[in-house]
């Protein structure tokens, strides 16, 4: 499921992230590419756990958890601190799968890489090229959202960036394990809130119907979810 999450972040916060990040040193993004990646990521980014890094990543975190269709989609048990990227003219990521496993800064236990996320902090407007392209049952889907907006996708695709022609491509990326490892059953669970939230806000919350839908769904949460 290719979910896109609008509006995490508003004007205020993205003009002040743009700012510090414009006054960034940024190094060469191959620092932290696997053994497949390294032969086709070019760009940029903060060094990961630096402290501006650390800082804005704490901003989104905190977005994040504030988000209900993020939680909805994600059901999120550890996420990993953002990394800043940033893409220049002529610069790209080819096509890749991310690693199954990642370690957080500082830690020695694993994250399950179960979703990727690609949060955008300017707008398309101000770059040529660039597009996310993320490989699907259904065929490549090219993506390129507006500044805040995210987009949350299965970290087993196959996925590229398209080279940059002009401007340039800033973004955060993040990986985050679920509690519900699952696809498939994550989408359902999807579905059925979505559902039940639309239902809730017509019927009301005490009708009988949501609250039978509301008991199933956090049934199925608690059959499926691994914490």
């Amino acid at each position: 499921m290719i979910t896109p999450i609008g509006s995490l972040l508003g004007s205020a916060q993205l003009a002040q992230i743009r700012a510090l990040l414009d006054r960034a040193d940024w190094i060469d993004g191959r620092s932290s590419a696997g053994a497949q990646a390294l032969e086709v990521k070019h760009n940029r980014q903060l060094p990961a756990g630096s402290p501006l890094a650390q800082q804005l990543g704490d901003v989104i975190l905190a977005a994040l958890s504030r988000h209900p269709t993020f939680i909805s989609a994600a059901l999120p048990l550890r996420i990993m601190p953002p990394l800043f990227n940033r893409y220049e003219a002529g610069e790209s990521y080819g096509l890749h799968v991310d690693n199954a496993v990642r370690y957080p800064p500082g830690s020695a236990t694993p994250l399950r890489t179960d979703l990727s996320a690609t949060l955008f902090l300017n707008d398309p407007d101000d770059y040529d090229g660039g597009e996310l392209e993320i490989e699907s049952s259904f065929g490549a889907q090219s993506i390129k959202l507006a500044a805040g907006d995210l987009i949350l996708y299965p970290a087993s695709s196959q996925h590229r960036v398209t080279p940059v022609t002009r401007g340039n491509r800033t973004c955060a990326v993040f990986w985050l394990q679920s509690m519900v490892r699952d696809s498939s059953k994550r989408e359902m669970l999807f579905d059925l809130d979505q559902s039940l939230q639309s239902l809730g806000s017509e019927l009301g919350q005490t009708h009988a119907d949501v609250m039978r839908l509301s008991g199933l769904y956090h049934n199925l949460v608690r059959q499926w979810a691994e914490t």
